[in-house]
Order: C-alpha cells, then structure tokens, then sequence
C-alpha cells in the first residue's frame, strides 16, 4: 500500500483529533472527520481547510451507537470514496474516585472510549478486508498503561484499545492491513488548558522534557503510521509523552 489516499478520523472537530486532521488536508490527503456535539466547531474547520484547498469533509456520529456508525460507513463510502486509513480518535473523560463515581459516568467513557474504537473498526474493517489494504490507528494514552487516580473509567478504555489493537493487528496482517496505536501524554489541547495552573505546574514537573506536547507532535507520528514507510509495523503502541513514563 502506498500512502494513503483517504483517511477516516473520529473525534476530528477539537483537540488530537483536529490536529490530525489539519495535518493530513495539508499534505493534500482527503480527510473524512466524524463528530457528536462539535457541529459549529466542524462546520468551521471544514470551511477553513476548504479555503485552503483541502478536501475535508464531517458527518455527525454518536460512535457510542454501532447502528448510527453502520450508517455513516456507508454514507462515507457511498459519498467519498474508498477510504485507506482509519484514526480512532474520539475520546471523553468523566473523572472521579472509583467509590463516588457515577454508573453513568462509567458507561459514557467506557463506551465512548472502547467501544466507539469496536464500532467504527468493525464496521469498516470489511472494506479493508475486501481490498487486502488499510492502516488502522487507534489514540490510546499514557494512560492505558500506567494508573491515574481518579480515572479508572479512562484507564480502563485506554488499556482496552492497547489489548484491541494487538489483537486484531495478528487477525489482519496476512491481508495487508496494520493496527497500531499512539499513546500521547500531556498534549496541549483544551482539556489540559482547563486544568488550574497549579496542576499545570505540577504535571510540567514530572515530564522529563520539561514542556506539554502539541497536537502536532502527535500528528506527525500518526501520519507516519498511516504511511508506507510504517508497511511492516503492526501491533505496536508508540509512546509519546516526552519521557513521562521511562
């Protein structure tokens, strides 16, 4: 497979997800950007890249749903083409103790997180399958392999996808098709810019490199991995985190 043609990246309105997919129009890939509650924020970054003559398009998806991705599947494919790579971006935090935390809170995560990542693969793997080609790469986190306090529902979705990703890159690698994932530290997105500068502080103290990581440095690895250069990895969890967890 050479590089990709079409990319397919959930959670593509805001943070990582809009990174990487600025990243990949600018590069004069055609990108397909799905989002749940960022219809303005979409609109908006869709009409910008148009300017810039990206060819971008969003389609509105709750990935919690395996109906509502079965559909915009095949509206994308029906509507954009084939499509050679997937980034399984879309991801929320609901943070709290284990023993004051909501079941509703659990579920969102849980379900958002890991099975937004099942649905979406699930659905489009068949196409992958029926071309005997397509990268697969799935945003996990530091914190699927090291505990956080106050987020066993997000370290748990995160590790899910590490074992996910593993596991399907062995079901599809006679086909052409690899499966990795990236595991970014403290990037530089909203969720981190909302934390008090306390805690901002205190976060920068235990990064070895001294500074937050940007979408961009996040970006560029996952366009190396929906690449050519990258044919002969699969099953691999690239960290990046400026030294947090060595």
């Amino acid at each position: 497979m050479s590089d990709p043609q079409h990319v397919l990246v959930t959670g593509g309105a805001r943070g990582i997800g809009r990174g990487i997919v600025e990243d990949l129009a600018s590069r004069g890939i055609k990108v397909t950007f799905l989002y749940r509650g960022s219809q303005e924020l979409a609109e908006r970054l869709v009409a910008g890249l148009h300017e810039q003559g990206g060819d971008v398009s969003a389609y509105p998806c709750d990935v919690r749903r395996s109906d509502a991705v079965k559909e915009a599947i095949a509206t994308i494919l029906d509507r954009e083409g084939p499509v050679d790579g997937l980034v399984n971006n879309a991801g929320i935090t609901r943070d709290a103790l284990l023993f004051m935390m909501k079941d509703e809170n659990w579920a969102d995560v849980i379900e958002t997180n890991l099975y937004g990542v099942y649905h979406v693969t699930r659905h489009l793997i068949s196409h992958f399958l029926r071309r005997k080609q397509g990268r697969v790469v799935n945003i996990t986190s530091v914190a699927g392999l090291v505990g956080i306090m106050g987020q066993t529902n997000y370290c748990a979705s995160k590790a899910g996808i590490i074992g996910f990703t593993k596991s399907l890159a062995l079901e599809v690698a006679k086909q052409g098709i690899t499966v990795n994932a990236v595991a970014p530290g403290y990037i530089d997105t909203e969720m981190v810019a909302n934390l008090p500068e306390a805690k901002r502080e205190e976060l920068l103290k235990r990064v070895p490199m001294g500074r937050i990581g940007t979408v961009r440095d996040v970006a560029g690895v996952v366009r190396f991995l929906l690449g050519d250069e990258s044919r002969y990895m699969t099953g691999q969890v690239i960290t990046l985190d400026g030294g947090l967890t060595v």
